[in-house]
């Protein structure tokens, strides 16, 4: 499922950028808010507009509120429509807490869509071995509501100053386990998710639903030990997430679980060229173990597409669309050279020059990976697709709007979105 996630629209209508413009299911905190004494709300709003293939003409606007009733709380609001019929809506609200000193912080995100003739891959036309023209075109209703409870965990970094530590963008690494650096933390989020297609849908595959939903709850933990949430150059990132939806009258049970790793490593200045070079790392794992489950009600306990395990988008395989690839688990692993070049020129730019533009980055980087039905590492390496691209990002106004052209053997994709994408 291709998802347009609105808080993208949002910070690339900033920089006029008229292009082709998608996101993940997994949507992307909002952190690096500094801790202040006064909570006035800054508020930010833009109209914007682009053409693209799949979305045709569009036009929308999008608000963004910081020290929204409290220092640290953001609030995103963001919608469109366009001349092919489609429209969207998209509210979040993040890292609300109870008080000044406690160690939960809470968020919530609203996003529902009506998408004409969009391109959806689904059954066997996500497996590893299918091919592009095995996609539908398809219209759709999409909506996903999750709310989120984020606890600081009391060790390393989060031992005092729970709030601040887990949210400044900048911080020393002072070792290398959860209990002498960083900042750890356990994220509840139950979810309702759906995806509806149009009756008429032309040509489905045999095993295609019209109307899919679920709900459950996810459970993340993650230690952060980078150095810097915006531009990371030293440490690392870890994260396991638990997926898991319940047996009821409309879902069949199923659960998954996901690792996703992280690393940084500084190579320092190149003479007069590069202020900064940076090797960046990924490796992402992932399983469904009720995969192969059957009862006789509900068939087999496995999540639909657009909650499965998948490969494509933002993150993994880059020039693959979002859910190109689903299958019961998947290996993908990412490796970027980020160069931060002495010359910066932004500042006297038409457009930029609205802006604080402190710095850019130019980055080469490189994804493997594929889907499998089963947790078998020899095939999870055997027949692996790839992606290789350039990127530009830039940090506007506090945020890191990112713009890469991807190429695979499939197609090749442009994109912008917010924040590194590991």
């Amino acid at each position: 499922m291709e998802d347009i996630k609105l808080k993208a629209v949002a910070y690339a209508a900033a920089l006029l950028v008229s292009v082709d413009i998608y996101a993940e299911n997994e949507l992307l905190d909002i952190e690096g808010s500094e801790t202040v004494e006064k909570t006035d709300s800054d508020i930010a709003a833009v109209p914007f507009m682009f053409s693209t293939d799949s979305m045709g003409l569009s036009i929308g606007a999008a608000g963004v509120a910081k020290k929204a009733g409290q220092p640290q709380a953001s609030l995103l609001v963001a919608g469109l429509v366009t001349d092919k019929g489609t429209w969207m809506t998209y509210l979040g609200a993040y890292n609300y807490a109870l008080s000044a000193d406690s160690r939960w912080l809470f968020g919530a995100e609203l996003y529902s869509g009506d998408y004409k003739d969009f391109n959806y891959y689904v059954g066997k036309a996500t497996q590893n071995d299918s091919h592009l023209d095995d996609r539908i075109i398809a219209d759709a209703q999409e909506s996903l509501y999750q709310l989120s409870a984020r606890y600081i965990l009391p060790i390393g970094q989060g031992k005092h100053d729970p709030i601040q530590s887990a949210l400044y963008p900048n911080r020393q690494l002072t070792g290398h386990t959860p209990w002498e650096s960083g900042v750890s933390s356990i994220d509840f989020r139950p979810f309702y998710q759906s995806r509806q297609f149009a009756k008429n849908t032309p040509n489905p595959p045999s095993d295609f639903s019209h109307n899919d939903s679920v709900w459950g709850l996810e459970t993340r933990f993650e230690w952060n030990n980078q150095n810097n949430t915006a531009n990371p150059t030293q440490g690392s990132k870890s994260q396991f997430k638990l997926t898991y939806a319940p047996d009821t009258s409309d879902q069949t049970s199923w659960w998954k679980w996901e690792i996703n790793q992280s690393w940084y490593l500084n190579l320092g200045k190149l003479d007069n060229l590069f202020d900064q070079q940076v090797l960046a790392f990924n490796v992402y794992t992932a399983d469904t173990p009720s995969w192969n489950t059957t009862d006789s009600k509900h068939g087999y306990h496995r999540p639909p597409e657009y909650a499965g395990v998948k490969l494509g988008g933002l993150y993994r395989l880059r020039s693959f669309q979002t859910g190109r690839y689903v299958g019961r688990s998947a290996i993908s692993y990412s490796a970027e050279y980020r160069v931060m070049p002495e010359w910066q020129p932004l500042s006297e730019w038409p457009v930029f020059n609205w802006y604080s533009v402190p710095w850019w980055q130019w980055v080469a980087f490189a994804d493997v990976g594929r889907v499998a039905d089963s947790y078998n590492l020899s095939e999870l390496h055997s027949d692996m697709k790839w992606s290789t691209g350039g990127a530009v990002r830039f940090q506007v106004e506090g945020v890191v709007v990112r713009t890469e052209m991807a190429w695979g053997s499939e197609e090749s994709t442009f994109r912008v979105m917010v924040n590194q994408p590991f």
